[in-house]
């Protein structure tokens, strides 16, 4: 009886521990390997390491990334079999030849990480990155605009990144949700949804805060099962990965629309 009344407090605390990793509160590391759920398709557990590595975008965004970092991403990236590299523009060129030969597409971000510049700035650095070999686009939504209700900036900016990207890349929209109320984490989710982006995605990693559950819960709701929501920004272990899936980063099994931003990658599908 004792054993189990503390295997019961075990998990609580584990619980709880990564409800508020997930809100950015680090208080410590869950102990407890959480199981997918049969909705994300990841029950076996022989394939679970595999099937998380597929929905990773493997991600080094720092400015002061060297070559090497860039390589060793790439080489981890192959190694691993994540979905993509994530990379800066600048740094496309670079990642699409080291991983020539692979299937690991490359994907570059856009209007990094402010959101802030004109859409003809974001439409040539989409158009560019994809002349350079990016499979992947994601951008940074004029974040300004959207808080002052000029909807139809936000609208037409991610429309004219979208025509650029059409039928040549995946084009993952940027929310930034740790500066956005609830309301406007709706209506840019809505926006982008209506201008035709690919995914939704919760943070730059570069703002006050990353993804949690609660979000991702509400953007997933917002978007439907039909396009995807990427969670990014503090997802750095197995438990959060699986919390941010299970929540809506995954949709019905379909690894399509299956996102995770990280740079902890490896440590994530090895504790798996």
């Amino acid at each position: 009886m004792n054993d189990d009344i503390n295997k019961l407090i075990e998990r609580i605390t584990d619980e709880v521990i990564l409800q508020l990793n997930c809100k950015g509160i680090g208080i410590g590391t869950a102990k407890a390997n959480y199981v997918l759920p049969e909705k994300i398709g990841l029950t076996d557990e022989q394939s679970v390491h595999a099937k998380i590595a597929k929905m990773i975008d493997h991600t080094l965004l720092k400015p002061d990334a060297t070559y090497d970092q860039i390589k060793q991403l790439c080489e981890e990236a192959a190694e691993f079999g994540f979905a993509s590299v994530c990379v800066n523009s600048g740094n496309v060129p670079l990642a699409v030849e080291l991983l020539k030969g692979t299937k690991i597409p490359v994907c570059s971000v856009v209007g990094f990480p402010l959101g802030a510049a004109t859409t003809r700035t974001k439409v040539f650095e989409t158009r560019e990155a994809i002349e350079n070999g990016a499979k992947e686009i994601d951008m940074v939504i004029n974040v300004g605009a959207l808080k002052s209700k000029d909807y139809n900036r936000v609208r037409s900016d991610i429309e004219e990144v979208v025509i650029a990207s059409k039928g040549k890349a995946t084009l993952k929209v940027i929310i930034e949700t740790c500066l956005l109320t609830d309301d406007e984490k709706i209506r840019a989710c809505e926006i982008s949804k209506d201008a035709g982006a690919d995914f939704v995605k919760t943070s730059t990693g570069f703002s006050s805060g990353g993804a949690t559950v609660e979000d991702i819960r509400l953007m997933r709701r917002v978007v439907g099962p039909n396009i995807g929501v990427k969670a990014s920004g503090g997802v750095s272990d197995y438990n959060t990965a699986v919390a941010m899936l299970d929540a809506g980063a995954c949709t019905l099994g379909d690894s399509t629309l299956c996102r995770l931003g990280t740079s902890k990658s490896i440590k994530i599908i090895q504790s798996s």
